[in-house]
């Protein structure tokens, strides 16, 4: 069952609190590497199609980790878990300033890079899905969109000082400073939460199979919609956007001040993610005195659809900052309310594993969007690819208005396959 903590109970705040403190410095960590990672080509000879394949991999590794994640804090809890995935995060950075060092090591730096953002991937896995299990678990229908949204903007306000970081550190001191930093950031957030992240039992004494999963997914068409926004959302602002921007500043001259593009890419996708921790914040408490939670979903699938396009047809500095905005604004918009709602609709003894499978789904747009975009860059202009990402936005918008707001009534459960 679910742990007895009431709405207003203060272990509320301090379970949260805690995960705030400890994603927070681990998304440090993982921003560092986007401004930094996708000029890896001209610094070590790697080709664009490999580089697309070391930023995918974290995500790819996460893809499969996700729901056997899910099943062990089900079955065991979520300090220990969770404690030995922001090792892991804090780890993986090491790897990267290892990897530079490619003539002093038996191996490829090709293969050092890879080998990191797996390893990256499996902590990420119990991170994420153990701070979703956790306040899902405390809260109830009358707060959890607040507490969520609370989470997910500690969570996503860490990965903007990331990007600043890495790409400032890159600009002023190289490459190692940067994965140096990340690593420290991320060792520190392993640190925090081994300090004050509580111990919590598991939610059942013998969690259903995995085997269940996709019979959970496909029985109720409203678990399907949420995953399904997920990987839209994510497919394009951590796949296609992240990935590409600092191709898109230099082909198109967007500069600040003495920064390069990598440095101005780092900055640009700070915007982006910083509006994103702002909405975060926001609309979650908003959603809990909604009837249906879905009712925010489509006004901020409209504002990342009108990001994308401002940014393919006004490939200016100042175009830049208003579209990464607007597309932020978009991405934090849909989040919280979807998440708080699966945990709403979410059976107690399945939650983790289905928390899994919402991540699976926002993983798989993320792995398969660098491996999409990065080789397209290279092909089209960037701004005709912004332009084309206003599609499936539109379509994922449509299976919304048709499954999720007919619906007033949360309190159900999936339907079991």
């Amino acid at each position: 069952m679910r742990l007895p903590y009431r709405a207003e109970d203060p272990s509320v705040r301090y379970v949260v609190a805690s995960l705030i403190a400890g994603v927070f410095f681990g998304g440090v960590g993982g921003g560092v590497a986007f401004p930094t990672l996708p000029t890896l080509g001209t610094v070590l000879g790697i080709s664009s199609a490999m580089v697309g394949l070391i930023l995918s991999a974290n995500r790819f590794t996460r893809l499969l980790m996700n729901t056997p994640a899910g099943q062990v804090l089900d079955t065991v809890g979520t300090r220990r878990p969770m404690i030995g995935g922001f090792l892991l995060q804090g780890l993986a950075p090491f790897g990267y300033a290892l990897g530079l060092q490619a003539g002093a090591l038996p191996v490829s730096a090709a293969t050092v890079f890879l080998a990191s953002r797996v390893a990256w991937g499996v902590g990420s896995a119990f991170v994420f899905v153990g701070a979703f299990s956790t306040v899902t678990a405390v809260t109830t229908e009358a707060n959890r969109g607040r507490w969520v949204g609370y989470m997910r903007g500690g969570q996503s306000m860490g990965f903007p000082t990331g990007l600043v970081l890495g790409g400032v550190l890159t600009d002023a001191y190289g490459y190692t400073a940067a994965f140096l930093t990340a690593g420290a950031a991320g060792l520190f957030a392993a640190a925090v939460a081994f300090a004050v992240l509580p111990r919590t039992d598991a939610t059942v004494a013998a969690a259903s199979s995995l085997r269940a999963l996709p019979g959970l997914v496909a029985g109720d068409v409203r678990v399907f919609t949420v995953g399904a926004v997920n990987f839209v959302v994510r497919f394009l602002f951590a796949g296609v956007l992240l990935s590409t921007v600092v191709l898109y500043t230099r082909a198109n001259g967007v500069t600040l001040s003495v920064l390069s593009a990598t440095g101005v890419s780092g900055v640009v996708m700070a915007v982006s993610v910083g509006f994103s921790s702002l909405t975060t914040l926001v609309v979650g408490r908003v959603s809990d005195g909604l009837s249906n939670r879905a009712l925010l979903t489509l006004p901020a699938l409209g504002l990342l659809a009108a990001g994308f396009l401002l940014l393919g047809l006004v490939p200016t500095a100042a175009g830049a900052a208003v579209g990464v905005a607007l597309v932020g604004v978009g991405v934090g918009g849909t989040n919280p309310p979807l998440l708080a709602y699966l945990g709403d609709i979410s059976p107690a003894d399945d939650l983790g594993k289905l928390g899994g499978a919402y991540n699976t789904f926002g993983d798989l747009g993320s792995t398969l969007g660098p491996l999409v975009a990065l080789p397209l860059a290279t092909r089209l202009p960037v701004t005709t690819l912004y332009v084309a990402c206003g599609v499936p936005v539109v379509l994922v918008a449509l299976l919304v208005a048709l499954t999720l707001f007919g619906d007033r009534s949360p309190d159900a459960t999936p339907t079991r396959g």
